[in-house]
């Protein structure tokens, strides 16, 4: 069926791309804006709870695991029940968890409660890249899908800032700005709609058939691998920072946040990069940049050098969601587009949880910090060249190179 036979109500717009990249950075901000307070929790919970080591990162990193476990969940309930009243909820059910803590003295009711707060977001994520790929196809779809990684580059610097900048005061003050998506609710409920079952076949990309398996598996690990060392620098950055001296929560911020630009600026980029390399070079690219920023952070001396190295890790960073999201939704069919995203949505995740775990098993090999993070960069390197043999492959036996998959 043609373009012309589509109902006016899948003709979308910028309002919808507006509102759904808008959910899509409340991800983010959940994780950076509290990142920044880590020392002042540990100063607060570490004198009375014997298992602050534990606890404290986990009320930073905790949500990516209950991301990660619901995540599938919530694709298959954007499947069954619809994606926009799923969405509503679950933004109503992230600001109220979101602010909680703010109001709790036990360091493990807050972990709990940040749990929580997780499975909010994994709703939250999943529908609206499930909503991307209902609403628009080809081109458009990629462009969305790069708004999104943009948005979230630009939310997440901006509010890595703020949660620094407020973290000076109290630990809890940043936690209060977890209610503004509540002003989101009321575009969501005027702006977003439904799309029809019987219509969605015909605003996406692929007709209705069997999901491309082999393609959904490399991209889910992927971004589970591409996250393992993308959050290292989240995790350890005020560590390594509070290590050469750095402790004000400010300056740890804005280190944080001057990364998150450099994603941006990845992101940006990223529709060049496809172009030029396809999705293969382009993923050899992304591991080297990761390899490199990794390795100058293990070695940096400075804040000055802690900088140089968030700027290539960070644009390596920038562009591996969309070159990872892009082939996971064209290896998808209609009928299973929430629980092929929900599965992205939880290996991204997943990664970010298993981050410092990994981290920690490499330390336990006999290394220090800066040792272990060594190690993984040559780890990325490595996954740089399986990409670039598989580039050159596919370029030697076909007649032009491919440019998407």
């Amino acid at each position: 069926m043609t373009e012309h036979n589509v109902s006016p109500r899948q003709a979308t717009g910028r309002r919808e791309g507006a509102v759904i990249l808008l959910g899509s950075s409340l991800t983010i901000v959940g994780s950076v804006m509290v990142a920044p307070i880590l020392p002042k929790l540990f100063a607060e919970f570490g004198p009375v709870e014997p298992n602050a080591e534990l606890l404290v990162p986990l009320a930073i990193t905790g949500p990516a695991l209950a991301i990660a476990l619901c995540a599938p969940l919530a694709g298959w309930l954007a499947d069954r029940f619809g994606r926009k009243n799923l969405l509503v909820l679950a933004t109503l059910l992230y600001a109220l968890l979101g602010a909680t803590p703010a109001l709790l003295n036990d360091l493990t009711a807050i972990v709990g409660v940040r749990l929580l707060f997780g499975c909010a977001e994994a709703a939250i994520m999943t529908c609206c890249a499930t909503l991307i790929a209902d609403y628009w196809k080809g081109e458009e779809r990629f462009k969305y899908v790069n708004y999104q990684v943009v948005t979230i580059g630009v939310m997440g610097a901006l509010f890595f800032v703020i949660g620094g900048v407020l973290g000076e005061h109290s630990w809890r003050t940043p936690f209060y700005l977890y209610l503004l998506p509540i002003l989101l609710v009321p575009a969501m409920l005027k702006i977003l709609w439904e799309p029809p079952r019987q219509a969605t076949a015909l605003t996406i990309e692929l007709p209705e058939g069997r999901v491309n398996v082999g393609a959904l598996l490399i991209g889910y690990l992927l971004i589970f691998s591409g996250m393992v060392l993308g959050f290292i620098v989240t995790v350890q950055t005020p560590t390594l920072l509070v290590g050469l001296g750095v402790t004000s929560s400010t300056m740890i911020g804005m280190a944080a946040g001057f990364g998150l630009l450099s994603t941006l600026l990845g992101s940006l980029l990223w529709p060049l990069m496809r172009r030029m390399l396809g999705i293969r070079g382009c993923n050899a690219l992304l591991l080297t940049l990761l390899a490199l920023g990794l390795w100058l952070l293990a070695n940096a001396q400075s804040y000055n050098a802690v900088l140089l190295a968030v700027f290539f890790h960070g644009i390596g960073a920038g562009l591996l969601v969309p070159n990872a999201m892009a082939p996971v939704m064209n290896a998808l069919t209609p009928r299973t587009l929430g629980r092929g995203m929900g599965g992205f949505t939880a290996s991204l995740y997943i990664g970010q949880f298993a981050s410092p775990l990994v981290v920690a098993a490499v330390i336990a090999l006999g290394v220090d910090l800066r040792g272990a993070i060594s190690a993984l960069a040559l780890a990325s390197l490595v996954g740089a060249c399986l990409w670039l043999l598989a580039q050159l492959r596919t370029r030697s036996t076909q007649s032009t190179p491919t440019s998407a998959s």
